[in-house]
């Protein structure tokens, strides 16, 4: 059947490991095979026959039995219902039975010396084609392989082919084939079944993983191809909204819909190319396209683009027309270095990137927007570990007296110094421990630091006026904390008086508060300690509300202070619309009884003019930078020594 093949069978189509026990393995008391075939048992001696005339003995007194005479094995192996073959050491066939040649197509009588291995397709890849020669040539004890052939009368079949070596004294082996047709056809039924989705009859999860570890297999892009593999990933947008008004019914029919246009979408992408898109479900009302050799990003760009496309017109569904759209995450790159999960984590992420920026449209993978999250995720993961470890340390900026210059207190600033990282400032992870909680614990300590810091100065300096310092407060410490207990606590252990202990929250945490946080506020504000808005004039800006407030400072949001400018070169004429803007927030503050402190203040200018106007601290790096607690100490006892 040279040459009848129909091709090479995957490596699963071996039926056990190709090299299986070796001879050294095998049992000294293991009976030897019967010669070869075609030899016949010899007729007992003929003394061992009974004699006329000869007395019987008493154990001889009835007749002797006849036993029937052994078939010889060479009848026997042509009879035999399997079909078997006897190939010698060099491959070729010796002796054959019908049964073979039947199950060939080829008849018995040409069978002998052909070559077993083109007849059976055995040499047509390295792994069996090895174990077969090893077979042969008596290294291994058998082989057994399952091979696809082509019938003469056009149809195909499988077969499982065995090899096993005969005695050593007949050089030859033995090879039987069956007919394994039937069972490899439930086998491909029942596959089918279990890898595609029996609502949509797409590949599902299981079939797309397969193809894709495959397709990044090196022997996969290194022979052939662009060497590079795409994907899109996608999901409905609003889809829960369908089963929940409209029932999954109506849901399962809208996902069989949709799998038609992404089919269509990618039959129209493999149109004059090499490869067609693999569309698969992977679960819910997720889909993904598989591009296999891959042109670059524009290839996936175009295919993004017609899907969004595809599923813009409407679907008319038992009556039900409905209009969705997905968002669809874009990964295009070389498939060398690449791994399945590697891929779907960064179109996962894609994903999720094209549904916050707004849904409706697909978002092609950016490596830097990726390691900006991963570093997030980094730091997310590491806040709690590190405030263990103490990793954070707090910075001070000095708040000056307007008017005297005079240090009245500080700003206690946190800073992380990470070991990865470096220092990092605050915008880089208190929105992050305000998302994961951390922050009530990180809130802790730096109020705890704070004061015990503050007291010290206190206590170095007992004979001048005290400075306070300034600790901010996220909101969720009011929520999730007892902020009132924390605070008391802290003064309590620390010996600071709670006039000296400043607190800021943002406008946007502090106006429109009800219930709870206005409660802490208002006892806080009972207990002594100094309220203050930080940020003002950038939120709500309530005014009216401001007045019922529990607060005591005012801080003027940066920007205002940053636009607190001349125009052009003559420093005579002032920007009239920032000054009269600023003057009136300060003389409504001073209504309201607060004091107002100017933030990022740079130039001698600035403070100037705020001077003019009535603003009573300031806070920028004319006065100074954030600086170690030990800085602090050297400016007041400056401050001093100039005053005296």
């Amino acid at each position: 059947m040279s040459g009848m093949s129909e091709g090479q069978a995957r490596a699963a189509d071996l039926v056990g490991p190709a090299v299986t026990e070796s001879h050294a393995n095998t049992s000294s008391g293991t009976p030897e095979p019967p010669p070869l075939l075609g030899t016949c048992p010899l007729p007992p001696p003929a003394d061992a026959l009974p004699q006329p005339g000869a007395a019987a003995s008493p154990q001889s007194a009835s007749p002797p039995t006849r036993r029937p005479q052994s078939p010889s094995f060479g009848a026997v192996f042509a009879a035999a219902p399997h079909a078997m073959a006897v190939v010698d050491r060099e491959g070729l066939v010796v002796t054959a039975n019908d049964t073979l040649g039947e199950l060939l197509g080829t008849g018995t009588d040409g069978l002998p010396g052909k070559v077993a291995a083109d007849l059976l397709d055995l040499s047509s890849d390295a792994r069996t084609w090895h174990a077969y020669r090893e077979v042969l040539r008596g290294r291994q004890a058998r082989l057994r392989c399952a091979r696809r052939l082509k019938h003469p009368d056009g149809h195909s079949l499988w077969v499982q082919v065995t090899v096993t070596p005969l005695p050593e004294t007949e050089r030859a082996v033995l090879l039987s084939v069956s007919d394994i047709s039937a069972r490899r056809e439930l086998q491909s039924r029942l596959r089918h079944l279990q890898m595609h989705d029996p609502m949509t009859r797409l590949p599902n999860r299981t079939l797309f993983f397969e193809r894709l570890s495959a397709a990044l297999e090196a022997e996969s892009y290194e022979e052939s191809g662009t060497g590079r593999i795409g994907l899109c990933y996608l999901d409905l947008d609003g889809f829960k909204a369908v089963n929940d008004t409209l029932g999954h019914r109506v849901g399962d029919r809208l996902l069989a819909a949709v799998a038609d246009r992404l089919t269509h979408c990618a039959d129209e992408a493999g149109h004059n190319r090499a490869t067609t898109p693999l569309v698969a479900r992977l679960g819910g009302d997720e889909f993904a396209l598989l591009v296999e050799d891959s042109t670059g990003t524009d290839q996936l760009a175009e295919l993004a683009e017609s899907v969004l496309k595809a599923l813009q017109a409407p679907f008319d569904l038992a009556g039900q027309r409905l209009s969705v759209s997905a968002s669809i995450g874009v990964v295009e790159r070389h498939a060398a270095g690449t791994t399945a999960t590697g891929l779907m984590q960064a179109a996962d992420t894609t994903l999720y990137w094209a549904k916050a920026d707004g849904k409706s449209r697909w978002t092609l993978f950016d490596p830097e927007r990726n390691a900006h999250r991963m570093t997030r995720q980094a730091l997310s993961s590491g806040l709690r570990p590190a405030i263990e470890r103490g990793e954070f340390a707090l910075e001070y900026q000095p708040l000056v007296g307007m008017e005297d210059g005079r240090v009245r207190g500080v700003e206690a600033l946190v800073r992380w110094h990470h070991p990865q990282f470096g220092t990092l400032t605050p915008n880089r992870f208190i929105g992050l421990a305000e998302e994961d909680g951390s922050i009530v614990q990180l809130g802790r300590w730096v109020l705890k630091t704070a004061c015990r810091q503050a007291r010290r100065w206190q206590l170095e300096r007992p004979d001048e006026p005290p400075i306070f310092v300034s600790v901010n407060v996220a909101v969720r410490q009011v929520w999730d904390s007892d902020l009132v207990a924390d605070v008391a606590g802290t003064l309590s252990e620390t010996g600071l008086a709670p006039r000296l202990l400043q607190l800021e929250l943002t406008e946007s945490a502090v106006m429109g508060s009800a219930g709870r946080p206005l409660q802490a506020l208002q006892a806080l504000s009972d207990m002594g300690v100094r309220i203050a808005i930080d940020d003002f004039g950038t939120g709500y800006s309530n005014l009216a509300y401001l007045s019922r407030l529990p607060v005591s400072v005012l801080k003027l949001d940066g920007s205002f202070v940053r636009g607190f400018q001349y125009e052009g070169s003559d420093a005579h004429h002032p920007n009239p619309a920032d000054e009269v803007v600023v003057e009136a927030m300060i003389r409504l503050a001073h209504r309201l009884g607060l004091t107002v402190t100017a933030e990022c203040v740079e130039t001698s200018a600035q403070a100037t003019r705020l001077r003019r106007i009535g603003c009573d601290t300031g806070q920028g790096w004319l006065y100074s930078r954030p600086v170690p607690p030990d800085r602090i100490s050297e400016l007041v006892e400056a401050e001093t020594c100039g005053r005296s």
